[in-house]
């Protein structure tokens, strides 16, 4: 009967998550056409980025729209038209692409591209602003254009469901004024990076993590590129994103704004952009510190006086690590050191003897665990006081007994089974990791259990 129970709450799960999707194609038909949820980037679309007819003077709605900017001198009427006749490609409908995206669309600008390869998800929505429960299972990309229009029905909004890459880049950046990176992985911001430069278009980039925030400005005004100040990619190993960080909802909302404030500023050309400065804001602090950047390197081996890189590379194989912040399940161990979520079911239900040690932080635990998790964050595994309390507790416990490792998602696991298989190797126990972690879990043994 619970399995029935879990089976048709999945069940319904997707059929809601389906109407949700349906709910939103028939609004969109009902009130903006234009939107097409499955809009794929194509090659003939060679003008897409600039109204049919430029904007040459202000009608009495956009005067009353825009008043509040149209009246400060630094903008004026030559300012909102350069507004109006401008596009700017957003890569990224996200926590920073959404706020971005919103002020943007306010501001007047002609034309929004919305580049996403994802679809939103409920854990989106306390910081991804533009999206809403009604779109969850929606592509970003037409939710986020969808929402845009749905502020400023004069702009034109054009989505682009699909991942950006060396093949399709250069095609799309050439056909914007602006480019914003508001994406969360070192392999698209390299790509975005060089893509940039070869089609000589300024980016924006931000990037929000935890508590703290970042905001620059690249290849504009003879100021450095990303490759001036990071020749090679980071370690992935070193490399944390939002989904495994953390992060406030309301830090990447500050960081878009600023991003499309730049955006703003460079399309009216006003005042000074953060070209070869580093914005740092601290959340926590509540303060904002502003840096000087190196400046542009004539060794740049991208904006360089001699570039060796004159063309798009495999930013994959240069960053060794994916250009999307997807789970991806690593391989570390045999099969024979893992377990399913099914079968450590089996073995909690049979009672059998075992120990099982979550790796996760304590913050994680307090949202969910399994029972009788014994809490050992993989940052401590390697320490000796650690180590010596794991070592005391397996010597009062039978040989036979074996020790589980549990996670998020079954990365974290692997590698602290690695690591008491080489420190307790003198310990007689087996030491084997479940594999999928919680999400496994919750997936195939109890849906009712939290994911996060």
């Amino acid at each position: 009967m619970e399995s029935e129970l879990h089976e048709l709450r999945r069940q319904l799960q997707e059929k809601t998550k389906e109407i949700n999707r349906l709910n939103l194609l028939l609004r969109e038909k009902d009130g903006l056409g234009n939107l097409d949820v499955t809009l794929p980037f194509t090659s003939a679309d060679t003008n897409v980025s600039h109204p049919d007819i430029p904007c040459e003077t202000l009608s009495n709605a956009s005067i009353a729209r825009y008043s509040r900017q149209l009246i400060l001198p630094e903008v004026g009427v030559k300012g909102q038209l350069a507004l109006a006749n401008a596009s700017v490609l957003i890569v990224g409908a996200g926590g920073l692409g959404c706020p971005a995206a919103l002020y943007l669309a306010a501001a007047g600008t002609g034309c929004l591209g919305l580049l996403d390869y994802d679809t939103v998800e409920l854990s989106n929505l306390h910081r991804q602003v533009l999206h809403t429960e009604q779109r969850v299972s929606v592509p970003k990309s037409s939710s986020a254009a969808f929402g845009c229009n749905q502020l400023n029905s004069t702009v034109r909004c054009i989505p682009y469901h699909m991942q950006l890459d060396s093949q399709n880049a250069l095609q799309l950046l050439r056909q914007y004024d602006v480019v914003l990176d508001c994406t969360d992985n070192v392999a698209t911001r390299y790509l975005l990076n060089d893509a940039c430069i070869m089609a000589k278009k300024p980016l924006i980039s931000g990037s929000a993590l935890r508590f703290e925030g970042q905001l620059t400005v690249y290849n504009y005004q003879d100021g450095p590129c990303y490759r001036c100040l990071y020749p090679t990619p980071p370690p992935p190993e070193t490399v944390t994103n939002c989904s495994d960080g953390g992060v406030l909802g309301v830090i990447p909302g500050i960081i878009g704004c600023l991003q499309a404030l730049e955006a703003v500023k460079v399309i009216c050309s006003l005042g000074n952009t953060y070209s070869q400065r580093l914005l740092l804001f601290d959340g926590l602090e509540g303060t904002f510190r502003t840096i000087k950047l190196r400046p542009r390197q004539q060794s740049c081996v991208v904006c360089g006086d001699n570039p060796s890189v004159t063309k798009l590379i495999d930013y994959e194989q240069f960053c060794g690590s994916r250009a999307n912040d997807k789970e991806h399940s690593l391989e570390l161990l045999k099969p024979e050191d893992r377990i399913s979520a099914k079968e450590y079911q089996s073995i909690v239900k049979e009672k059998l003897p075992h120990l099982l040690i979550d790796v996760r932080l304590p913050v994680e635990q307090e949202i969910c665990s399994l029972p009788g998790a014994w809490n050992i964050p993989i940052g401590d595994i390697h320490k000796e006081e650690c180590l010596e309390k794991l070592r005391k507790k397996l010597q009062e416990t039978d040989d036979s007994v074996p020790v589980y490792l549990v996670c998020r998602r079954g990365n974290d696991s692997q590698e602290a089974v690695k690591a008491l298989k080489e420190k307790l190797k003198d310990m007689p126990h087996k030491f084997k990791d479940i594999y999928g972690g919680l999400h496994a879990w919750s997936k195939h043994v109890d849906t009712d259990f939290p994911v996060y």
